[in-house]
């Protein structure tokens, strides 16, 4: 097997352990913020902030690894 078909496997690989640990953190995330916000009502507003914010974070890191797997191969040519 070449070098190009190694990578891919890597790259699906890494692409799958991406998606699933974001998914898995934003899972964490949200199920925090609706225990917080059942805790403090009052505090609704910068709860939802922080965790909007948290996960855009956590969605942009798994794009940055599906751009890297589709962008280096390009570059090993």
């Amino acid at each position: 097997m070449t070098n190009m078909v190694w990578f891919g496997v890597a790259a699906v690989i890494a692409l799958a352990i991406a998606a699933f640990a974001s998914a898995t953190a934003q899972g964490r995330t949200a199920s925090a913020a609706m225990d917080a916000l059942w805790r403090q009502p009052e505090a609704a507003g910068r709860i939802q902030t922080a965790m909007m914010l948290a996960l855009a974070f956590m969605e942009a890191l798994t794009l940055f690894v599906l751009a890297v797997a589709f962008g280096l191969p390009a570059v090993i040519r």
